[in-house]
């Protein structure tokens, strides 16, 4: 039966892979200097190739072969095979970039094409010198194979279940204490057996290595894995996948302290400490994406917000509604939901001829003609674009980034925006400068620097992004559960520290980190500026325990330049203001000192936190069906077919002249005639039926023991963990099967203890004394041990989560102990 399911499941396996191969389409490939046709299975790395949208028989988008690196024209592309998300990526050329920038390949991916992914829609650069024949976009490839991005998440995917297991070094501990009990048992056994000449020294070695091969459970490892695939399967029902299933009994462990306390203690724990910290991401994961634009501010020395659009300058308004990313895609307007936003806010409309105009007056109509797209490390985004026959540059980003681009600052800029972060709103900066005269080909190769400096304010635009529903309850519960929560976001501090505050990561008054007045050292400052203190790296521990702690990311430069990270990133709260690669260093930073993280975020800015964290947990807007509901609407969905065939038929006859009399005689004597044909089927038949039938509905649903097999859209490059909800309550999902897990395996781990150290009792000592087990002994001692097991794999989590953690290991006092006290009443029995 174990072999058969194996098989089964090395079958659906490898049907997955098929279905994920490289299509076969021809592109065209620049080699030796002349343009060929090549299959996209025959592409090296280093070729120059023609790329685009193109179609299969089936009118279905074939995918891009391997990764590439664009070099002339700009992609939308779907990357929901890759990342689960739905929303397109626009991938522009890497010509735009300085001679003597090094690109990256985590920083730089909006120029990366990635296998796998399918075309949306494709502009070739006419001005590129090498022509594509086809009229494709020019790009060099960079990876094929299982090297490509896609490669290395099958390969995740196929071998995750290869390592279905838990506690692995601690299940060879358990092995080693029960081969030397067997040889202290084989031992006595060949010592009192060599005292008596009477008795065949063949049966005695034969009895020696039954006790030693008897010790060792055989079935040790299906055991355990048996609890890894129960959770796997409770976390598929509930929309949560996982490619990496070792990392579920993670979420259940805890140790007897909190991680914080024992670095604090500079204690070495007996016990390792898991999932002790929570981190979290605020824009998409503890905030709703549903962004809703709230006004404009800063236009004068007043605070307060303009939502009167018809009194904003009409220059503001045209870089609200043409600096962006937004692109039409078979005729609907996708993008960054902020955006939409805001083009929604200021009545403007946006056509597929990137030219943004007003619903309403007569303003004039902006020409996008080159962009330079939002990077994350530079906080700002740019535009070309024409207005009538002037060009201009429009710029946006964070406030304190373009603060020092502007060629004047207003005296009311810092109070007006720390007043609108303040109450947890997010706040862009508006700039813009007037172009000389010159020619579209001149203005589209303006390099970025010289678009984004020497700006002009036009004001902040305001944004309020509401929080889920659930949030705060979900981050409640995992604070009453001994976890510590953190937030690592990209806003700005004070924002950042609202919404900690409603979410209950923060309870205690806030301390925020920043340069001191003067730029003569940093400081630590309350969110109303009422409270400062100087920053004294030895210091931030005691001043951890009375007030929560905020720090930005050009902190993080700065602990990383006088090595002060361990000392001060273990008692921080909320990490505002940092780039995606600091989001990292967070989480290694975390680790290094002992934490063992959970990270929760939306999968784009996240990637390398998600990966770094020990359970990563990637969250998808797109909340799937329940069970119910599913088999609701299966039922619902059979039972409409089955009425649309019937008036179908009923129409067909009733179309020939028939009467419907004569239709429901027809239709009677057909089931008549179906019943007598069920009749006549032998037994052999009925049951060859029923055999098929269910083999069908376990290759189609699985066995329920074997792990699901994840696919591809399910799963995320991103994290171990994908879970399609727009909520962050899989988080406390996977910490309770993780838990469940955890006790499942302690408590089959004792069980097979318990049995295998009784069996060695009764083949050693009561051998000697001339008792061994009866047939029916036997069977009983084996039903009754694999009903333990059975029960004990489908036990299911508690609803709420508990303080108290299971124990972790297998070797600690509790475990122990309790084994000791049962041994002789497993004995006695």
């Amino acid at each position: 039966m174990f072999e058969s399911t194996m098989a089964k499941s090395r079958l659906k396996t490898l049907s997955e892979l098929r279905r994920v191969k490289v299509d076969s389409q021809t592109l065209m490939v620049y080699r030796c200097g002349k343009w060929v046709k090549l299959s996209g299975t025959e592409l090296l790395p280093g070729d120059v190739v023609s790329i685009g949208r193109s179609t299969g028989l089936d009118g279905e988008d074939k995918s891009v072969p391997a990764d590439m690196l664009i070099l002339a024209g700009s992609v939308i592309v779907n990357e929901a095979i890759l990342t689960g998300e739905s929303t397109p990526q626009w991938k522009v050329s890497v010509i735009g970039r300085g001679a003597d920038e090094k690109l990256s390949a985590r920083r730089d991916k909006a120029h990366v094409l990635f296998g796998g992914t399918k075309i949306l829609q494709h502009t070739p650069d006419k001005t590129f010198h090498l022509k594509a024949p086809d009229g494709g976009c020019v790009a060099v490839v960079l990876r094929t194979g299982f090297e490509t991005s896609q490669g290395k998440l099958m390969r995740t995917i196929l071998f995750s279940t290869e390592r279905v297991t838990a506690n692995s070094w601690e299940s060879g501990l358990f092995i080693l204490f029960l081969v030397v009990f067997a040889l202290i048992a084989a031992g006595y056994v060949l010592k009192k057996g060599l005292e008596d000449p009477t008795r065949s020294r063949y049966k005695l070695l034969l009895s020696c290595s039954l006790i030693i091969t008897s010790v060792i459970p055989p079935e040790l490892p299906m055991e355990l894995s048996i609890a890894v695939n129960t959770s796997l399967i409770a976390l598929a029902r509930r929309g949560i996948y996982c490619t990496e299933p070792f990392r579920i009994p993670f979420a259940g462990k805890g140790g007897f302290m909190n991680g914080l306390v024992q670095y604090k203690l500079r204690l070495v724990p007996k016990f390792r400490v898991d999932v002790d910290i929570c981190c979290f991401d605020k824009t998409g994961t503890l905030t709703s994406d549903d962004m809703e634009f709230s006004g404009v501010g800063g236009l004068t020395d007043s605070e307060d917000l303009e939502t009167e659009m018809s009194k904003v300058p009409d220059r503001t308004l045209e870089i609200l509604a043409s600096c962006h990313a937004l692109v039409f895609v078979d005729n609907k307007l996708v993008g960054d939901p902020l955006e939409k936003a805001a083009l929604k806010g200021i009545e403007w409309t946006y056509k597929s001829d990137e030219k943004a105009m007003p619903k309403k007056g007569g303003a004039n109509s902006v020409q996008i003609v080159q962009r330079h797209h939002f990077a994350s490390y530079l906080k700002r985004m740019a535009v070309v674009v024409r207005v009538q026959e002037q060009f201009f540059a429009f710029v946006k980003g964070a406030p304190e980034t373009i603060q020092e681009r502007l060629v004047d600052v207003p005296s009311w800029y810092v109070n007006t925006y720390k007043k609108h972060t303040r109450q947890g709103s997010r706040v862009l900066a508006l700039a813009y400068k007037s172009l000389p005269e010159m020619t579209v080909s001149e203005a589209r190769s303006l390099d970025r620097e010289t678009v984004e400096s020497d700006l002009t304010f036009a004001g902040f635009a305001v944004f309020n992004c509401p929080i889920r529903a659930d949030s705060a309850s979900v981050l409640s519960e995992l604070r009453g559960s001994s976890h510590d929560l953190v937030m690592i976001t990209g806003d700005q501090a004070l924002t950042a520290c609202h919404v900690a505050r409603q979410v209950n990561i923060i309870s205690k008054p806030a301390l925020i980190l920043g340069r001191a007045k003067g730029n003569e050292g940093y400081e630590w400052v309350s969110p109303d500026e009422t409270y400062t203190t100087s920053y004294r790296e030895n210091e931030v521990e005691a001043l951890s325990e009375a007030h929560d702690l905020c720090i930005g990311g050009d902190c993080m430069e700065m602990l990383q330049q006088t090595s002060s990270a361990l000392k001060v990133i273990p008692y921080v709260k909320v990490f505002a203001r940092v780039a995606p690669e600091q989001k990292e260093l967070i989480i290694t930073t975390f680790k290094s000192v002992g934490r063992v993280t959970l990270m929760c975020g939306d999968g784009t800015n996240d990637v390398g936190a998600l990966k770094q964290a020990h359970v990563g947990v990637a969250l998808l807007n797109a909340i799937p069906p329940t069970t119910n509901q599913k088999s609701a609407s299966q039922a619902s969905s059979k039972s409409e077919t089955e009425k649309a065939a019937k008036s179908k038929k009923l129409k067909s006859t009733s179309g020939n002249g028939e009467n419907p009399s004569k239709s429901r005689a027809v239709s009677k004597l057909e089931s008549t005639s179906n019943q007598a044909a069920n009749r006549h089927l032998t037994a052999a038949e009925m049951q060859r039926q029923k055999l098929k039938k269910l083999m069908d509905e376990l290759n189609e649903d699985g066995d329920g023991r074997s792990a699901p097999v994840v696919k591809l859209g399910d799963a995320s490059m991103a994290s171990p963990f994908t879970a399609k909800h727009a909520s962050v309550a899989p988080t406390t999902d996977i910490i309770r099967q993780g838990r469940s897990t955890l006790v499942t395996t302690l408590q089959m781990f004792k069980i097979l203890g318990l049995n295998c150290l009784a069996t060695a009792y009764v083949l050693s000592v009561m051998y000697l004394d001339g008792v061994k087990l009866g047939d029916v002994q036997a069977t009983i001692s084996g039903v009754f041990t694999a009903a333990f097991f059975l029960f004990i794999s489908h036990a299911s989590p508690l609803p709420t989560l508990s303080a108290e953690r299971p124990h972790p290991n297998i070797f600690c006092s509790y475990v122990s102990s309790l084994s000791l006290v049962n041994l002789p009443f497993t004995f006695s029995s």
